[in-house]
């Protein structure tokens, strides 16, 4: 396959024209004056509220306008409108923000800032305010591998920029806030059936109930299926490799279940999800076109307590525990036999529990005081050969985090608002980090505000970069351990103008600087030649993010984006999977009673691989939503990739691939109904 099919220049022009349709739209979509109330009856209630309050920047409620950083709020009105069935498909759609996936996981980029492989353990990922980065990989799931269903997602709510200051380790680059539904959201029961192109099915059953004395509960379950195609890869066209095709290994199966209760200020959640997933593309020197495949299984479980304990005092607490398994299973070739079964593998277990004191004693200042207590009880690895069987692995480990943060917002004047906070962490593996970080916001107008942010952020070294190893000869993959790894920091600047449009929406530009010190890079080790990690590289992003969201008269809704951004190392040299340009438009359009096409447009630049480039694309993506097709039902069609347009994404080290080829056109239908 030819992986530069569109030229960086046929890239840019495409990107630039679709830029310039998202700035000409608002001009000719809607009258100069707000719209009148009526118009925003095609928005419902909870994403006008989106549009105001944001809770997972600070780790309390506060206006978006007042929020330190240029926080998106995504809702479930999104997801039903433009048919998102994973959390990567939400993320992709965000300013700044780029999803790639090696057939087997998607990751998550963020600025220019994308490792391949890195499981995206430089972004924290929360579920309803709960770590969910496992203790092992540091992995936040946004695939089919994640916790929540996303039919069961009230909103999403993704803070760009580092987050160390409230939350400690991993939120380097963002924290993704995902929100679940409550009972009075489900109102009763429901079921809802989807199948799409590939061998796509879906089934989920759903019921929500809310008590008139406030109590409030939630049971969900879905199961997922999809049994892909086969993929060609040019690289094993061998007559011994099937001719590069791999037949029957795009397969995935999914289950996920939900369960959450409150009452009275305390709210108990739970949720599991467990998926297996074929691997296609030959990774980590696997035998091609034989039996490969990967199972995950997540838990978590969540006690949350919420009071006023006076006028002026929030008290919260949370206490939380989690596991996460993972097994990969697959042929590779042997020292004596043409090929041996492998299994590698971990299991992570962890709990914790957090207090924090909301105060607003003082009349112009919001004081936050917070502690934070971790144990990473169990963080194995493992990997042996089965038959016969060698064990090459079997590395147990465990971990204490604490962390203690205080918050400061300062309302200086009716215009001028300084958010101070700082958090220092200590971790048994050696690293102790203080996390400051400071925004001056200023309302020029009623309508105007500017955000001048500076903060820091770290990420401690997760147990497979410390500890992960196995001996075999160096060509077949042998990997050391680095007890001695340091831990990531990252400095960011960054300005922000917000514009307020009325009632109609919003407007933001944002200009920042990325400043990483100590970036944790797999390289070969000079002596052996073994694969190890190393803090050996730094790095820097500038750029520039314009994003506007708007309703326009009648009920349609748009929201457009472009974000120019240039990364490199110490050197110089551009960084591996870090486009140049994203452009991107998400609408929503009435077409009759009931009836609303939502479509989506993403842009992205050409990327460097690790020793070449894939070329830009432009993709599209239409989802017709009709409810009430008869009593109680909606029915949602879709298209994802309407185009066919062909792209790829950078693959890393671990593949013989340059990139991977991402999937053609795909149908989708999904009817649920209410009861």
């Amino acid at each position: 396959m030819n992986f530069s099919s569109l030229t960086p220049v046929r890239a840019r022009a495409a990107i630039f024209s679709a830029v310039a349709s998202l700035l000409a739209c608002p001009a000719h979509a809607a009258p100069e004056e707000a719209p009148r109330p009526e118009n925003l009856a095609g928005l419902p209630l909870e994403q006008l509220l989106a549009m105001r309050t944001v809770s997972a920047a600070s780790k309390f409620e506060q206006l978006i306008s007042e929020a330190p950083s240029a926080v998106v709020v995504l809702t479930a009105a999104d997801i039903k409108a433009y048919g998102w069935r994973t959390l990567a498909d939400a993320l992709a759609t965000l300013p700044g923000v780029y999803v790639t996936s090696d057939k087997n996981y998607s990751y998550v980029g963020a600025r220019g800032f994308l490792r391949p492989g890195d499981y995206n353990s430089r972004f924290l990922l929360l579920v309803d305010g709960a770590r969910t980065n496992d203790a092992v990989y540091g992995q936040a799931s946004i695939g089919y591998e994640g916790l929540i269903d996303m039919d069961m997602v009230q909103r999403i709510e993704f803070v760009p920029g580092p987050g160390s200051a409230v939350y400690g380790s991993n939120a380097l680059f963002g924290v993704i806030n995902v929100v679940t539904k409550d009972g009075s959201d489900l109102k009763g029961a429901q079921i809802a059936v989807g199948t799409g192109s590939l061998g796509e099915r879906k089934l989920r059953a759903s019921w929500g109930w809310h008590g008139q004395n406030g109590a409030d509960l939630v049971l969900s379950a879905s199961s997922y299926g999809r049994d892909g195609e086969n993929l060609y890869y040019p690289e094993y066209d061998t007559p011994d490799q099937n001719r590069g095709v791999a037949e029957g290994l795009d397969y995935e199966r999914a289950h996920n279940f939900l369960v959450k209760a409150s009452y009275a200020g305390l709210t108990l959640s739970a949720s599991h999800v467990r998926r297996t997933k074929g691997v296609p593309t030959g990774s980590f020197g696997a035998v091609f076109n034989t039996s490969n495949w990967t199972v995950d299984a997540q838990s978590m479980i969540s006690l949350a307590y919420a009071r006023d304990i006076s006028p002026t005092v929030n008290l919260s607490a949370q206490a939380t525990w989690g596991k996460a398994d993972y097994l990969g299973i697959g042929d590779y070739p042997g020292d004596t036999r043409a090929q041996v079964t492998n299994v590698d593998g971990d299991h992570a277990r962890w709990y914790g529990a957090s207090v924090q004191a909301t105060v607003t004693t003082l009349p112009r200042n919001k004081f936050v005081f917070g502690a934070e207590l971790g144990r990473d009880a169990r963080r194995d690895q493992f990997n042996f050969d089965v038959e016969p069987f060698r064990q090459l692995l079997d590395e147990r480990r465990s971990a204490n985090r604490s962390g203690l943060f205080f918050a400061d917002e300062i309302r200086v004047s009716n215009n001028l608002l300084l958010n101070l906070g700082v958090r220092h962490d200590r971790h048994s593996t050696g690293t102790r980090s203080t996390s400051p970080r400071a925004a001056l916001l200023y309302k020029l107008t009623p309508a105007d505000t500017v955000k001048l942010i500076y903060g820091t952020s770290f990420r401690v070294p997760n147990a497979y970069e410390l500890y992960y190893a196995y001996s075999l000869p160096v060509e077949a993959g042998s990997q050391i351990t680095n007890p001695d790894l340091g831990h990531e920091r990252i400095r960011t600047v960054e300005t922000v103008l917000e514009h307020a449009l009325g009632s109609a929406g919003h407007a933001t530009f944002s200009v920042f600087q990325y400043d990483m010190r100590g970036l944790i890079t797999q390289q070969a080790d000079e002596e052996t030649g073994a694969l190890v990690f190393r803090n050996v590289a730094q790095a820097r992003a500038t750029g520039a993010e314009a994003a506007l969201e708007r309703l326009i008269g009648g009920g349609a809704r748009v929201r457009a984006s472009y974000a120019w951004q240039r990364s490199h190392d110490g050197n110089g040299a551009a960084l591996v999977s870090s486009p140049r340009h994203l452009a991107k438009l998400n609408a929503v359009v009435p077409l009759a009673a009931n009836t609303r096409l939502g479509g989506e447009v993403q842009c992205m630049s050409s990327r460097l691989t690790e020793h070449a480039r894939t070329g830009g694309y432009c993709l599209a993506n239409l989802t017709l939503v009709s409810s009430e097709v008869f009593a109680g039902a909606d029915l949602s069609l879709g298209i994802r990739n309407a185009t066919d347009q062909r792209y790829a994404d950078p693959a890393g080290p671990a593949f013989v691939q340059e990139a991977v080829a991402r999937e053609g056109r795909t149908l989708h239908a999904r009817l649920s109904y209410q009861f």
